[in-house]
């Protein structure tokens, strides 16, 4: 009997699900468990990797289950995972030296100004399409080798291996048989030069990163090896794997140069298929791979911002605005406009296109007249305003302006939200079918490589699109809101990103 149906686990920032996907890309079951997050200090994020661990382990063998085609009717599994937050262990025992530390924190920032002023940032630029920054691994990764004691003799011995999440996911699966990772999360690291393809030396020395660590890098659609025994009822080959925002574009269908999707989570990325161009950009967007089938690359530019959905979660959780998050919906509909309020959510720094890591949060515009219902309008309309000033930015450095732009992620729900982004950026939003494009993305890959769908086309007859919002505000309108939000966003900018 044909093995028909794909396990994708889909390993994010605050939670951990599986899916499991039909030929016909539907979710014919699901597991998902949120874990703790760790704030050691103001700016510090980290992850315990075993709770990681744990909790994949749990939720595939539950949504495997629920499949009810048992391990033995999955043809692959693909992964998908939060990107640049940085794991190492010990190559011995398979145990991780430190906590993770996660693609938020920010413990980094000095040392990455530091390479800045040195001079550094053209030559990483020109090499990973990054930017130097905290966000990115290899800071992070020489922080654990300088603060952990003997990490840093232990991994120049070869006796300690890195790896982000996807890479020590794969790991503890093929029972430490398997160090390797793929090519969009390599690309994440500062540590990979994208245009030859290769870990790189000189980036290696400038972040004193011993090349002993490093996995070995694939294709996102590659049988990396099989499950070991006794994880699940049958060994099923690991064929797939990709960083979270590439799956999305992948499971969005966005094959062709000049199609666009967007994701809001925790986050929001934004990645505009180039091709096989990789655009060097001129507005501080991220130039990384997209992805990589039989040797061949596509790349995207890509605009980060590090809060979207976080913004909702301080109203509840921070200061009780809201109860649920599906709230906001409501709230935004019930008042006329934002009265005039509006929110920076620089909680962590301000991403693309102005990287500052200092930058904080703020709200201007705050009158008596200002209620519950206008911060909760401005937290949505923020998202709004940051995904405008990208496209602006990815236009500017020659890609081309999407047709449309499709969306994903829990936010994307939140009707009142997907029509404010048609209204601002002046271009039709499509809402697909199923939200949860990223684990369908790691599921496309491991997909491709089992043979359970032939090409891209056959991936392209599964997209579906449930909702298409079109555009209804006026030009004068938009120019006025997007003033006052450029007006806001320069009043929290500390200049630490100028130069």
């Amino acid at each position: 009997m044909a093995k028909t149906h794909i396990l994708a686990i889909d390993q994010g920032t605050t939670s951990t699900r599986a899916i499991v996907f039909d030929r016909d890309a539907r979710p014919v079951a699901t597991a998902q468990t949120e874990f703790p997050q760790h704030y050691p200090q103001g700016g510090w994020v980290e992850h315990e990797p075993e709770d990681i661990w744990r909790d994949t382990l749990d939720v595939a063998r539950q949504a495997i289950a629920e499949s009810g085609v048992g391990a033995g009717g999955i043809a692959g599994i693909g992964i998908t995972n939060q990107r640049e937050t940085v794991v190492v262990w010990d190559r011995a025992t398979g145990e991780p030296i430190h906590r993770a530390i996660v693609w938020q924190d920010r413990r980094t920032a000095k040392r990455c100004a530091e390479l800045k002023a040195e001079g550094h940032e053209a030559m990483v630029r020109a090499k990973t399409g990054l930017l130097i920054d905290p966000y990115f691994s290899a800071t992070k990764l020489a922080w654990i080798l300088d603060n952990v004691e003997g990490a840093r003799a232990r991994a120049e011995a070869g006796e300690l291996a890195f790896g982000t999440i996807d890479c020590f996911l794969l790991w503890r699966l093929t029972g430490g048989a398997v160090h390797a990772t793929d090519v969009t999360n390599a690309g994440r690291t500062l540590l990979y030069d994208i245009r030859a393809q290769r870990w790189d030396a000189e980036l290696c020395r400038l972040f004193a990163i011993p090349m002993a660590m490093l996995p070995s890098v694939e294709d996102n659609a590659h049988l990396y090896g099989d499950t070991a025994d006794g994880l699940f009822d049958a060994a099923i080959p690991i064929a797939g794997m990709a960083g979270d925002q590439q799956a999305a574009l992948f499971g969005q269908a966005c094959f062709a140069r000049g199609m666009a999707k967007s994701t809001y989570g925790t986050g929001c990325f934004l990645l505009l298929n180039t091709g096989e161009e990789a655009i060097e950009s001129e507005h501080r967007l991220l130039t990384t791979p997209a992805y990589r089938l039989d040797g061949r690359m596509t790349y995207a530019l890509e605009g980060s911002i590090f809060v979207a959905g976080a913004a909702i979660k301080w109203l509840r959780d921070g200061i009780g605005v809201i109860t649920h998050a599906s709230e906001t919906n409501d709230m935004a509909t019930k008042v006329p406009d934002s009265h005039g309020v509006y929110m920076v959510p620089a909680f962590v720094g301000l991403g693309a296109p102005h990287w500052d890591p200092e930058a904080r949060g703020a709200i201007f515009g705050l009158t008596l007249g200002a209620t519950q219902a206008h911060l909760a309008r401005a937290a949505l309309e923020a998202v709004g305003y940051q995904t405008k000033d990208l496209t602006d930015a990815m236009i500017a450095d020659g890609g081309e302006a999407p047709a449309m732009l499709r969306v994903d992620g829990g936010m994307a729900a939140n009707d009142w939200l997907c029509q404010f982004l048609a209204d601002l950026l002046d271009t039709a939003v499509e809402r697909p079918l199923h939200l949860e494009t990223t684990a369908l993305g790691a599921a496309f890959h491991a997909g491709l490589a089992t043979g359970v769908w032939k090409d891209l086309d056959a991936l392209s007859e599964t997209w579906a699109r449930r909702d298409c919002f079109e555009p209804g505000m006026a030009a004068g309108q938009r120019e006025t809101l997007v003033a006052g939000w450029r007006a806001a966003v320069a009043k929290t900018l500390t200049g630490a990103a100028e130069g």
